[in-house]
Formats: structure tokens, C-alpha cells, sequence
């Protein structure tokens, strides 16, 4: 998820939290361990070499009124809906797309999360180089394929987060996915091939 559809977050920091997942201070936690990951290093220190140097606070947890994982804001940086949260696989993984989608935001001068095509194209990138389509996260999710398992996941990902953008219908998140599909697929920077 990114910029042209910002959830509807508050800071609410009970006790307990919602759904099953965890309180905002755990979220905070796992993200801090999540900073320690190789990967997650690794995107950070592209970041920087972007010229977008991340400070203290970029990524955040957040109590989420809507059912997302979380979302990348050009300017407020990367939340994690700590509600929705459970295990430090599912915080690292949020944080590993986002941050393919603050690199993107980075890199391109232009990009416009309003544009469905630029949305689109973070969305196929950040879906393929995260690893959020990995074949064991795919059967966790009641997902059984032996063969296209990642490419039909991404696309499946890719609609949902680029119809959930005000300014994309599905027939235009559809076309736009497809008119990029091949170009941003392939596009694996700053990895030199897809992990």
C-alpha cells in the first residue's frame, strides 16, 4: 500500500490489543528487531545511498481502523498496523515492502501515487522482491500451486492494494498492472536480481 491510499490510523496504544494482534509498544519492539534484519539493512543503506537517508521514526506502529498490514506515506514514511500484527515474520515482511515502496518513491522524481501505472509498478516490485509471495507464506494462506504461484500472487496483491487507491477503479488498476506488468516485473533494483 502506498501514498494515494493513506488508511485511516490513530496512535491508540491500549493495553490489549485488537483482533489478536499486538498492543502498539509490542509492534515498536518487533520493528526495532525488524531494523536488525539483513534485508532490512540492506534497503536502508540503498535508501541512503539514494539520497533518502531515513531518521528515527520513519517506521512507526500504528493502530489501524482498516484491515491493512500497513503503508508507506511519501513525507510521514512507513506504519505498521500493529493490530493486525502477530509474529515478527509478518512485522518484517510489512516492513521490507514498504520500504521497496520508500525506494521507489526515492528513485523516481515523478512518481505519482495517484497515476494507477506508477502505483501499479511499486506494487508489482514491492510484491516480487519482498518475498511476501514466497510458496510456504502462499500455502499459509491457503494458496496451493506448484507452478506461477508467485507471479499470480503478486497479481492478485497488486489489485487489492491498487483498487484500495481512490484514484483507481479496478477495470484501471487491471490495465495498469498489465501495461507495466513486464518493465516493472523485471526492474529488480537495488537488488541485482530478485531475492
Amino acid at each position: 500500500m502506498a501514498d494515494g491510499a493513506t488508511p485511516e490510523a490513530g496512535t491508540s496504544s491500549s493495553s490489549s490489543a485488537v483482533n489478536g494482534g499486538k498492543t502498539v509498544e509490542e509492534c515498536q519492539d518487533m520493528i526495532r528487531r525488524s531494523l536488525r534484519t539483513p534485508m532490512v539493512k540492506f534497503l536502508l543503506e540503498h535508501l541512503e545511498k539514494s539520497g533518502c537517508a531515513v531518521g528515527d521514526g520513519f517506521i512507526k506502529a500504528v493502530h489501524c481502523e482498516k484491515k491493512i498490514a500497513g503503508g508507506y506515506t511519501r513525507g510521514g514514511g512507513i506504519m505498521v498496523c500493529s493490530n493486525h500484527m502477530n509474529m515478527q515474520d509478518e512485522v518484517n515482511q510489512v516492513v521490507i515492502h514498504e520500504l521497496i515502496h520508500a525506494f521507489d518513491d526515492c528513485r523516481a522524481a515523478n512518481l505519482n501515487w495517484a497515476n494507477c501505472a506508477h502505483h501499479a509498478c511499486s506494487e508489482i516490485r514491492a510484491g516480487h522482491l519482498s518475498g511476501d509471495c514466497h510458496y510456504k507464506r502462499e500455502f499459509l494462506r491457503g494458496f496451493m500451486k506448484i507452478r506461477g504461484h508467485e507471479q499470480d500472487c503478486v497479481r492478485r496483491r497488486v489489485m487489492k492494494s491498487v483498487t484500495a487507491n481512490p484514484y483507481c477503479s479496478e477495470a484501471a488498476a487491471k490495465d495498469a498492472m498489465e501495461a507495466v506488468w513486464d518493465v516493472c516485473y523485471n526492474d529488480t533494483q537495488p537488488f541485482d536480481r530478485a531475492p
